[in-house]
């Protein structure tokens, strides 16, 4: 496919990043033969998409100090975003919690969530901050693939 006339170089990137994410996995998919393509499911992951952005750029965090941690309250006024934000925050408490020695406890409160993070290192808990916590471990990708192949990655 030649649009741009002539040798040059093409970009690699999809030009927004929930669309890279979701093209990378559908092209993972297709070059599987054991993909189940009646179990696929690529709306559930735009669907997590779409929470991953909500969490990450529009939820008003607050965070204070705990023994060995910190306390973190995120919240929203926009009710898609509170129930982005419930999504996430719960099911990171509950995959994540004792990975590296981080505990993590979340809790459901009033426009969002609040995640306690404790561990061995509170000076790394508290520079990481809420998003920060959230990215440990370099589990999303696994748990996208596990998404997008139908498979709950909630689930035990």
């Amino acid at each position: 496919m030649d649009h741009a006339g002539g040798d040059i170089a093409m970009p690699t990137e999809g030009g927004q990043s929930a669309f890279t994410a979701i093209a990378e996995i559908v092209d993972i998919l297709r070059a599987d033969p054991g993909t189940d393509w009646n179990r696929v499911d690529i709306e559930s992951l735009r669907q997590h998409l779409i929470d991953m952005d909500a969490v990450t750029l529009r939820a008003i965090v607050s965070d204070q100090p705990a023994t060995g941690g910190a306390v973190f309250d995120v919240t929203s006024d926009d009710p898609a975003v509170t129930g982005s934000i419930r999504r996430m925050t719960l099911a990171h408490a509950q995959v994540m919690s004792g990975v590296d020695g981080i505990e993590m406890q979340g809790q459901q409160i009033a426009s969002g969530a609040r995640l306690t993070v404790t561990g061995p290192d509170a000076a790394m808990i508290r520079g990481l901050g809420f998003i920060g916590v959230l990215s440990l471990g370099m589990h999303h990708q696994a748990h996208h693939i596990a998404l997008a192949r139908g498979v709950d990655p909630h689930q035990d």
